[in-house]
């Protein structure tokens, strides 16, 4: 017998997780470069000051305030009842593996696409199929049509923007998914980057009154310079928030989280205030990386994936050494980066121009 006494499938698996590295210039995990300002730090510390004097209570079980809070920011009708929860959006995702996946059951993507969800699906012994993308990244309707109706899946995963590839869904592509789901799965509409999309993209919000199995996934990391808040949410049907209640953990957010996330959410305008800035950089960054002969996806993210690279290690190690970090992911050949400041995206321009200079 091998030790410790691990799942089979689980040995040997390395922890899913990006680089944490000191460097001058960190752009690996699209977090949004521009911190709170004082007076939203101010605020944040009197919320976590106010919650600390009940710490020897458990939290609020149902985050009532901050669910209506959340409704309140999402708009398109939606309801606090709709809302739900969790320790950043991962946690929400494995909640819903863990309401709707299991042995005998599917979850569907389509690659290249976010490397967590295959790891949703392995952790609650959930069968993974995965089909493919154009080569542009773009979602072929035909064939992910066909796809659910021949495995009729419990829980279809679309990010939109796609993580790695910033490639935004079409509009039409959510009500098509939902109706060949039908009442035996639920599509999960990942809008993790969702507020930096390009203006005239819908939010799949918009068609929740139309589909009932459809779940619309955000987060607080990304847009709203919160990465160390970890609070992300779903809006969906009352009915699908209350089969996730059977499986969350008992006060499952804590008394700090909630304040915390409530007194950011009255900071919104500025937390946000960046967006416009950062999809302009973005676009700026794309436009650069085409002029330099480089692939590059569109992308509705903060976040460019550009390539391709005979030896893509070579060239984020390249990159590394100059005081740069960004992701090696994505499809072979590929490298993604982040959308900095001005600053740290010349930063990345001029260290990529020698580290090219040096491979030709």
């Amino acid at each position: 017998m091998t030790w410790p006494p691990l799942r089979e499938e689980l040995r040997g698996v390395e922890p899913y997780g990006a680089p944490q590295l000191d460097v001058p210039v960190q752009l690996n995990t699209n977090e949004n470069p521009y911190g709170p300002s004082d007076a939203c730090a101010d605020d944040i510390a009197a919320a976590v000051r106010a919650a600390a004097t009940s710490l020897n209570r458990y939290p609020d079980r149902e985050h009532t305030e901050l669910r209506a809070a959340l409704a309140a920011y999402l708009g398109h009708g939606v309801t606090p009842e709709q809302v739900w929860a969790a320790n950043g959006s991962n946690e929400v995702m494995l909640q819903l593996l863990q309401a709707f996946g299991g042995p005998g059951r599917t979850a569907l993507s389509f690659a290249p696409t976010y490397s967590m969800y295959p790891e949703y699906a392995r952790d609650t012994v959930t069968e993974w199929v995965v089909g493919h993308r154009e080569s542009d990244f773009a979602l072929d309707l035909d064939h992910a049509h066909d796809l659910v109706l021949e495995r009729q899946p419990s829980v279809v995963l679309l990010p939109s923007p796609n993580n790695p590839t910033g490639t935004a869904l079409p509009p039409e592509a959510v009500g098509l998914l939902c109706k060949a789901a039908g009442d035996g799965g639920i599509v999960v509409i990942d809008e993790a980057y969702g507020e930096f999309r390009r203006e005239g993209v819908p939010s799949a919000l918009e068609l929740m009154p139309e589909h009932r199995n459809l779940v619309v996934t955000r987060t607080m990391s990304k847009a709203f310079a919160a990465a160390g808040l970890r609070l992300g949410y779903l809006a969906a049907d009352p009915a699908i928030c209350d089969a996730i209640r059977v499986v969350r953990l008992p006060y499952h957010l804590s008394s700090v989280t909630q304040a915390t996330a409530l007194a950011a959410l009255k900071h919104a305008p500025e937390l946000l205030g960046k967006v416009d800035e950062l999809r302009a950089e973005r676009d700026a960054t794309v436009d650069w990386l085409r002029a330099q002969g480089l692939r590059v996806a569109d992308s509705d993210a903060n976040f460019v994936l550009f390539g391709t690279f005979a030896d893509r290690h070579a060239v984020w190690q390249g990159l590394l050494d100059r005081g740069v970090l960004i992701r090696e992911t994505g499809p072979d050949g590929w490298l993604r980066v982040s959308i900095g400041t001005a600053d740290e995206m010349m930063a990345f321009k001029n260290a990529l121009t020698e580290v090219m200079g040096d491979e030709s």
